[in-house]
């Protein structure tokens, strides 16, 4: 199986390097990495750049214009880029544990999508946090000791432990997501009505429910470390609700504005 994995970023170039190094950390890399760059300025186009010569899968890079928060719309394009059966959605301030796209390629399975887990890191923590941080137990142990550390259960790793399966709409996260290329194409993507921090996300598993889908996750598999940032702005987020909540009462499956417009 192919994979893809899409990287959104904005502006944010000191985290991406760590999650892109994570990512040549991997136990079973990547096919590809598309990095969807929602209006960042000229640096990290050159990092991406500079990366992609010595990574060893492609690195492509698909800018938009800086119109505010469109991560839907920098999703969306970053797939159409993309080329492999199965896509796992990571956000550029989360910097994967080894076996990261090991265990979504595990996980995988037709008929849902996977959840994937998320370790918190405050402010202290994330300073110099990076891949070889993430992958040396005596550096996290550290972390968690010292406190600075959120959701620390998620670093147990227990492959032999069963998924559990549902159609629960708590902790949607494309942070961390794997899906079939197909199913996306299916639903048509990320709802690029979403503008503004918020929901985008719900509403794309909203459509994979109706569309037949259900959510598959593992407690102790599939974990990244999430660098602190400041709180995004959240202006558009009563907006963004009010689409959510259409989304849930409509039968349709397919959003109007997404990949294929």
């Amino acid at each position: 199986m192919k994979i893809s994995v899409v990287v959104t970023t904005y502006n944010n170039p000191d985290a991406l390097v760590r999650v892109l190094e994570g990512l040549m950390f991997q136990e079973r890399r990547p096919d590809e990495v598309v990095v969807a760059d929602d209006g960042s300025g000229p640096e990290t186009a050159q990092l991406v750049f500079d990366f992609s010569k010595g990574a060893t899968f492609p690195v492509k890079h698909v800018w938009q214009e800086d119109h505010g928060f469109r991560a839907a719309r920098a999703r969306n394009e970053a797939v159409k880029q993309s080329s492999g059966d199965y896509i796992v959605f990571m956000d550029g301030d989360c910097v994967p544990e080894m076996h990261y796209i090991e265990d979504h390629e595990s996980l995988a399975e037709k008929g849902y999508f996977v959840q994937g887990t998320r370790v918190l890191l405050d402010e202290l923590a994330s300073i110099a946090f990076g891949p070889e941080t993430a992958n040396s137990m005596g550096d996290v142990l550290k972390i968690i000791l010292s406190g600075h550390i959120g959701n620390a259960h998620h670093l147990i790793r227990m492959p032999f432990f069963p998924a559990w399966r549902s159609t629960s709409m708590k902790g949607i996260k494309t942070c961390s997501f794997g899906i079939f290329r197909e199913d996306v194409m299916a639903v048509n993507g990320f709802n690029e009505a979403f503008v503004g921090w918020g929901r985008e996300d719900s509403e794309f598993a909203a459509r994979l429910y109706k569309y037949g889908l259900k959510r598959k996750e593992h407690s102790f598999m599939a974990a990244c470390f999430h660098l602190w940032h400041p709180v995004n702005a959240r202006e558009r987020l009563a907006n963004n609700d009010a689409l959510l909540s259409e989304t849930i009462a409509s039968s349709d499956y397919r959003c109007r504005d997404g990949i294929v417009k």
